[in-house]
Parts: C-alpha cells; structure tokens; sequence
C-alpha cells in the first residue's frame, strides 16, 4: 500500500468519525430564561445558523413573550414553526418576532426552523 493510499485512508476515516459526531454525539446547548418584568416574562433568541439558545425555560402561569432576533439570512431559517402551538411565522418580515407562549400548564414546545432542520424548544416549568 503506499503512502498515498495510506493517506487517504487516514482522512477518510477522521471525516467518518466527524460525521458521526456532528449528527449523533451529544452536543452541550445553552439553556436560556425569561426575565420577568412587570408581570410578563419576555426572552430572545438569535437566529444566526441556528438558535441561540435553543432551550428555554419559562415559568407556569406567567405570561410569555419569546422574541426572535433574526440576524442570518439563510432560507432555512427565515421561518420558525411551533407545531404543537399551530404557528409558522415568517422572521424576515422584521428583524425581532415575538410569538406569545402559553404558559397555563407544564410542558415543552418544539420548535424548528421552516425546513426541519435546526431545532430548539420551550419548556415551561
């Protein structure tokens, strides 16, 4: 075998062991809160290849407001879509977006960019 095979081989291997660490390992994510103010608890999240941060604790029976700050043009990411909730808003329209989360009962609310590819969630405690 020469040396350019061998090579080859190495970094083959290096790009299949990222890969699988990229879409399978466990990634730490930052866990964000609401800040509470006069009665309404209100959090941002950037849109910048992803959200940041994608988890969000909120308290129960406070009232809510999750603003996204979009700052990447990406298609991907020009819509955010709560499943659960029914809602797809369009982030491009203007730069912050709020979206009103119930925060009546316990629970988590996925959310993911409009193609299903960057995810984050709420979870009202």
């Amino acid at each position: 075998m020469s040396i350019s095979k061998i090579i080859i081989l190495i970094v083959a291997i290096a790009l299949i062991g990222f890969i699988l660490w990229w879409f399978f390992g466990k990634h730490e994510e930052a866990v964000g809160t609401a800040n509470v103010d006069q009665g309404v608890q209100e959090v941002n999240i950037v849109v910048n290849g992803g959200y940041s941060p994608a988890t969000v604790v909120l308290k129960q029976g406070v009232p809510a407001k999750v603003n996204f700050d979009m700052q990447d043009s990406t298609a991907c990411l020009s819509h955010v879509v709560f499943e659960q909730l029914g809602v797809n808003k369009d982030l491009t329209k203007q730069k912050i977006t709020t979206i009103e989360i119930p925060t009546d009962k316990k629970g988590t609310y996925n959310f993911a960019c409009g193609m299903d590819m960057f995810h984050g969630k709420i979870e009202v405690k």
